[in-house]
């Protein structure tokens, strides 16, 4: 119960630093957004309807179709997350502020958005509609869900330009990447990690410094050279980003002639990571 209150905190938390970004900024800007969020702003500039209250009517027919593709918690939380952003919208509407400069406008409006959405997604909910069509267009057409996001949004803001124009289109794209990147980075975590794969003539005294300098588990894998065959231990270590400049010292240090191979990690599920546990990762 603990948990599941503090989940309904952050959804709050999160629909009302998302609806700061439409009321504050967007709107009295004159800028729209991705997505059904979009569509709603879009018909509150052509009709005056509110955004709030279509919002809600949009979200909610829209998972009422495509509720079989989310879990049952997945749904509650997305259901309470309409409920929440609906009414924020409603609340936070008197606020809003025109700034001098749009793209001012545009990067917070994005950068708001960004976290409230983050926030919500990072707490197992969707915003809904947009989720909802990806979905369902990965299963009717075979498009990846990222990709399906994108076109939403990216169809979105086309139409939106004959509201709005050409020029706050534009700047309504640079909202939409940079809410997209803050949500990537509140998802992911702010600690970025990097893979490392590391073959040397002395992996033994690599093992030994990494795991006592760095205090990572590292795995041994077993490799052979594809030119003279000969058997050779492979090192496979998890890092944070800004350890790299540690570990290139280290690897320097007892063998110049290493070869090193790093990739971007997207998410680690293993206990006890975050305090640098010493166990082998695999």
């Amino acid at each position: 119960m603990k948990r599941i209150s503090l989940d309904i905190g952050i959804l709050l938390t999160g629909s009302i630093i998302f609806a700061l970004g439409i009321n504050y900024f967007a709107i009295p800007n004159t800028l729209s957004e991705g997505g059904v969020i979009g569509i709603t702003v879009v018909l509150y500039y052509l009709f005056d309807w509110s955004p709030g209250l279509m919002n809600f009517i949009l979200n909610m027919s829209l998972v009422a179709i495509g509720y079989k593709f989310f879990s049952l918690k997945t749904t509650i939380y997305t259901l309470l997350t309409i409920v929440f952003m609906s009414v924020a919208l409603e609340v936070t509407y008197p606020f809003g502020r025109v700034l001098g400069d749009t793209l001012l406008a545009a990067l917070f409006s994005g950068l708001l958005v960004g976290v409230g959405l983050g926030i919500i997604f990072r707490a197992g909910g969707t915003s809904g509609g947009a989720t909802t069509l990806a979905r369902l267009l990965n299963q009717l057409l075979g498009w990846s869900v990222g990709k399906a996001m994108l076109v939403i949004d990216i169809t979105v803001v086309a139409a939106s330009s004959f509201v709005i124009g050409m020029e706050k289109a534009m700047y309504t794209l640079i909202a939409v990447y940079v809410g997209a990147k803050i949500i990537d980075k509140i998802v992911e975590g702010a600690d970025e990690r990097t893979a490392v794969m590391i073959i040397s003539k002395n992996s033994d005294e690599l093992l030994d410094d990494l795991m006592g300098r760095l205090g990572r588990g590292v795995t041994i894998l077993n490799g052979k050279g594809g030119f003279v065959r000969d058997d050779r231990d492979i090192l496979y270590v998890v890092i944070n980003k800004r350890e790299i400049v540690q570990l290139r010292r280290i690897i320097e240090k007892i063998d110049e002639d290493a070869y090193v191979t790093t990739s971007n990690v997207q998410e680690i599920f293993k206990r006890g990571y975050k305090e640098g546990n010493r166990e082998s990762l695999l």
